[in-house]
């Protein structure tokens, strides 16, 4: 029973060491979700101060916890992500990129240079593919290009 009494009586510093914590990951990541927990910690430690027992401390952290990051949080990443850029970037920006085959590109390997001036080692999606053939990127896999076919429309230049 001492045990119990003594775990109530600092409480506090539980409820401060949890705070601390959550935000300390919440700098880490910056996904709001720990800053809903410290939130909720910030409650717990208010009803330890208002007089609560332990239980009551935990129920009231873990529901205003839940509550804050079921309906603030939602909002707060929307209005953060609002000015972002969404051009794609690093190898998204690869995918559906055009290119020419440079040598014959076939299930194990080959080489494209793709529009962007880059050359990289590609494999084919389907068949062989000979030097000079347009190609377009389907995906990345690791430092290949994974690459198919594709019929030059009308207004490309098939001298390119």
């Amino acid at each position: 029973m001492e045990l119990i009494q003594t775990i109530e009586q600092y409480a506090w510093i539980g409820w401060l060491v949890l705070i601390l914590v959550f935000l300390v990951i919440e700098m880490l990541t910056l996904d709001f979700t720990f800053l809903m927990l410290s939130i909720g910690g910030l409650a717990g430690l208010g009803a330890d101060l208002a007089g609560a027992p332990i239980w009551l401390q935990v129920i009231i952290a873990a529901i205003v916890a839940a509550v804050l990051v079921l309906f603030l949080r939602p909002p707060l990443l929307r209005r953060l992500r609002r000015g972002e850029d969404p051009t794609p970037s690093n190898v998204d920006a690869l995918i559906d990129l055009g290119g020419r085959v440079v040598s014959t590109v076939d299930s194990h390997g080959g080489q494209v240079r793709l529009s962007n001036g880059d050359v990289w080692t590609a494999r084919s999606d389907a068949g062989e593919l000979q030097p000079g053939t347009p190609v377009t990127v389907s995906r990345i896999d690791g430092a290949t290009a994974v690459v198919r076919a594709t019929i030059p429309t009308s207004t490309e230049d098939p001298t390119a």
